[in-house]
């Protein structure tokens, strides 16, 4: 067992792993170690006492052997300085995500201030073949870039998606949710001319009904705009 395996041990919840398994369906339940979101700050701060050159090792021995491994790997790379490092990292991780748990942690605050550098990395990562690295592509493009950066341009790369991964689709549907509230007017037209495929098109509208931060008027609006399908298909 490695140094950051005792670590993550230290913190093992079997019940919480039950849990996590039943929340992660596509992972074997025996890939959990059982370990609740707070606790990872304290592991942080355990494993950078750790050599580098231990994290280092751990970094780059990929594809890992627990799931609480990977979240930790995504963590580490939103904690880099360095823009050049974390988007190497990023890349080295990226086809070993192999579920929503893992990808949705990703949120690396050295890209803040590097949006034009990694706007071109995201649009390239949408056109990977790997449903998570699309899934991590256009969880930060919606991320950061529905507010002051955003370009309405942007909102052609997740429409121009077709896939038959559920976990990429209700990617695509969580962003153009957002999109919906952030961009109202710009976002719209691509629910009223049906830019979406049908499963995805009703559940945007879905969760963006569900937000608070979506007027009254225009969940009403909304519901007009759903399509209505054969029961049992898309």
């Amino acid at each position: 067992m490695s140094s950051i395996q005792k670590i993550l041990y230290k913190y093992k919840d079997e019940k919480y792993g039950d849990f996590l398994a039943k929340l992660v369906p596509t992972q074997d339940r025996r890939a959990f170690i059982g370990i609740r979101s707070p606790n990872y700050k304290s592991i942080l701060k355990e494993v950078y006492k750790l050599p580098s050159e231990e994290i280092e090792t751990f970094l780059k021995t990929v594809p890992h052997e627990f799931h609480e491994e990977n979240v930790l790997h995504i963590s580490i790379i939103n904690n880099l300085k360095d823009y050049d490092e974390c988007v190497a990292e990023l890349e080295h991780f990226m086809p070993y995500v192999t579920n929503w748990a893992v990808s949705d942690g990703l949120k690396p605050s050295v890209f803040i201030k590097n949006k034009n550098k990694i706007i071109k990395k995201i649009e390239c990562w949408i056109k990977d073949p790997k449903p998570y690295t699309k899934r991590c592509a256009i969880l930060l493009l919606m991320k950061f870039f529905l507010d002051e950066e955003f370009n309405p341009a942007y909102l052609e790369w997740p429409a121009a998606v077709r896939s038959d991964e559920y976990y990429v689709n209700m990617m695509i549907a969580w962003f153009f949710a957002e999109a919906l509230v952030k961009q109202w007017n710009s976002t719209i037209t691509y629910i009223t001319s049906h830019r979406l495929d049908t499963w995805t098109h009703n559940k945007a509208i879905q969760k963006a009904r569900e937000s608070f931060r979506i007027t009254p008027e225009q969940k009403e609006y909304l519901n007009t705009l759903k399509i209505k399908t054969p029961r049992g298909k898309k």
